[in-house]
């Protein structure tokens, strides 16, 4: 601090400088001596009371936490500014003891004043709930046929890899698979076996380049899951089996029995044995203009029927010029069915309707044998008719196209079936499918829908003879949480959602099955159905 920045200094220099021309005008001047030592007695009495009134303000400023301050002289310090405080944070406080005491035992703040201010964030605070996920850890699993070479391996080594790959898959060999197990417990074998062969894998390759230690690098796997746990309507077998069917490396291809598609067999741990689609190491795929396979399973386990197999979407550059197709976890544990009807159970639309009437099995009831009852429960037709409804899966319960006015692409159309809708109770119904364990439930397959049928042109006879649906369904659709729920689910699938026109066009799917939604709603409404829970 310089002498000009102390107030007290520049009075007394101000005081002297006025003073002093006065004092020698008094002394020179022809005044009496006694009026001239009266002037000067009160000047000096003056200047040195100023000079008391200065020393009395500066002590208390100086003694620190021991002197006791009164209320008033807070307030006065409160009152009066502070100067010379920077402030660009460049001023730290001082080290205090601790608060100062006043007389009545309260905390007095210090007198001073610091003044804080707040850095600009550097960064936009992510919003929770977009679907663009954060930048984290992926949870990948390592496969063999996903390796990379690091910088440091030779050409040679990488040629050499890339010829054993392309043997081994033109031979098609396949490695055995585990001993028959729960799915959950194969499937789990089957991923460590994975990793161990890519861990012997690196390390067979780093023994070849001359003691170069190459890093197993993980494939990014096409089920992408960002959080700690996936979304609650899907499974572990479901997370499982999806991986199984993007990610796996196929061994050979078969075709399907009794199936419009092809199998394919993935390869698994070497120490198996048995055959791969008995151990549920298939998959049926299909042609690009079934996606909506893969869509009809995301909706159906978030509606809580749990009725389809599931299915994702891969791609291939040996089948359908390397486009996105549906593929479909195989089931060997389906009941044989009609290479007519593809059902497990022969039945017209006449005798379905006459099942609808007579409740079949529901409430444990056993059926009367004149009543034409079939193994299936009652509640089984109520969530087809309502999962088929919203998708327009006609292809079930009206293969002939007679609730609605179907275009030239469609089967019945091509076929001819259109033209038989004058006897609709002798059409067969087809791909009803039980398992052989489990004949009272249904298992939902061929499960193509489409969205661009208009609501004015929807096939309403799916619904028909239907008095009941599935509260666990139609909670979904009154809390309209379905957007938000197809969203997280259908962004778990990669391939399929880039296939889609990512979220623009998920979103457009989304909205036809929001608006059949509201009209199934107004169904049940206008026609008095029930909401059950439908428990066994």
């Amino acid at each position: 601090m310089t002498f000009l920045d102390q107030p007290g200094q520049i009075i007394n220099w101000f005081v002297c400088s006025l003073c002093t021309p006065w004092v020698l005008r008094f002394c020179r001047g022809r005044r009496p001596r006694t009026r001239r030592n009266l002037l000067l007695g009160v000047a000096c009495v003056l200047y040195l009371g100023f000079l008391v009134s200065q020393v009395g303000h500066i002590l208390p400023q100086h003694r620190g936490g021991r002197q006791k301050i009164s209320s008033r002289s807070l307030q006065d310090a409160g009152q009066t500014p502070f100067l010379g405080i920077p402030l660009d944070g460049t001023l730290s406080p001082p080290d205090l003891q601790g608060p100062q005491m006043a007389g009545n035992g309260t905390s007095v703040p210090p007198n001073v004043v610091y003044i804080t201010l707040r850095s600009k964030r550097s960064k936009p605070t992510n919003i929770r709930g977009s679907v663009k996920p954060k930048l984290r850890k992926k949870h990948a699993f390592p496969l063999p046929y996903g390796q990379r070479f690091p910088v440091g391996v030779t050409g040679q080594e990488e040629a050499l890899s890339q010829q054993q790959g392309r043997t081994s898959y033109s031979m098609g060999i396949m490695r055995a698979a585990v001993v028959p197990e729960t799915p959950r417990h194969q499937l789990k074998k089957h991923w460590d076996g994975e990793r161990e062969a890519v861990g012997r894998g690196h390390r067979r390759h780093s023994g070849v380049s001359g003691g170069v230690n190459v890093q197993p690098q993980a494939r990014e796997s096409n089920i992408r899951i960002y959080s700690e746990r996936s979304p609650s309507w899907l499974s572990k077998d479901d997370i499982l089996s999806m991986r199984l069917l993007a990610d796996s490396r196929i061994g050979s291809i078969r075709e399907a029995p009794s199936q419009h598609g092809v199998l394919l067999v993935f390869e698994r741990n070497p120490s198996a044995t048995g055959a791969a689609c008995s151990q549920g190491y298939c998959g049926l795929i299909k042609r690009p203009l079934d996606m909506s396979e893969v869509f009809a399973f995301h909706l159906d386990r978030i509606l809580g029927l749990n009725k389809t197999l599931p299915s994702v979407s891969r791609k291939s550059e040996f089948i359908q010029d390397g486009l996105p197709c549906p593929v479909i976890l195989w089931d060997s544990s389906l009941a044989p069915t009609n290479n007519r009807t593809h059902s497990s159970v022969r039945l017209n639309w006449g005798a379905y309707q006459q099942l609808l009437k007579q409740k079949c099995w529901q409430n444990g009831k056993m059926p009367k044998a004149e009543w034409g009852c079939t193994e299936i429960h009652h509640h089984e037709w109520s969530k087809m008719a309502l999962f088929d409804f919203l998708l327009q899966i006609y292809n079930r319960l009206d293969r002939n196209c007679c609730g609605f006015k179907p275009r030239k692409e469609d089967s019945c159309v091509q076929k001819g079936l259109k033209l038989k809708c004058e006897d609709q109770d002798s059409v067969d119904l087809t791909h009803i499918i039980q398992r052989r364990h489990d004949p009272r439930h249904l298992v939902f397959i061929d499960n193509k829908g489409f969205f661009d049928r208009s609501e004015d042109n929807l096939d309403f006879k799916i619904l028909q003879g239907i008095k009941e649906f599935p509260e666990s369904a139609i909670s979904v659709l009154k809390t309209q949480r379905l957007r938000e729920k197809l969203l997280q689910s259908l962004f778990l699938d990669k391939v399929y959602w880039e296939s889609q026109g990512g979220r623009r066009g998920i979103e457009k799917l989304i909205d036809v099955v929001e608006r059949r939604a509201k009209i199934l709603l107004t169904y049940i409404n206008a026609h008095g159905a029930k909401v059950s829970p439908m428990s066994e």
